[in-house]
């Protein structure tokens, strides 16, 4: 039995679904082919904890100094943070959306 790979759309698109709150956690592993419900919580404590820089990372390689691997340029690694930084602010918009809606209701 190997180890999944999830590709950092399937991450992003995990961490999207579960703070919209639409979906329970179990409909969100089935969505995604995800098998383990600790691996939805661990992208959520990452997202939650401000490293998402993770979310790029091979398995096994968790860099922290560089936040991310070496091999990518300077341009790459910022063009991966402007989508992650563009995505979360989509995120987060959303989510006070969803705020002004229930508050009102």
């Amino acid at each position: 039995m190997g180890k999944n790979i999830y590709t950092s759309e399937i991450k992003w698109a995990v961490v999207r679904d579960k703070l919209e709150g639409k979906l329970t956690t179990r409909e969100i592993m089935g969505k995604y082919g995800i098998k383990n419900k600790s691996q939805v919580e661990t992208w959520m404590r990452w997202y939650e904890n401000g490293e998402i820089y993770r979310f790029d990372q091979p398995i096994g390689k968790q860099y922290t100094f560089g936040h991310g691997p070496e091999s990518l340029s300077k341009d790459e690694r910022i063009n991966n943070q402007l989508t992650h930084l563009k995505m979360e602010n989509e995120i987060l918009k959303k989510y006070l959306a969803m705020r002004k809606v229930s508050i009102k209701g």
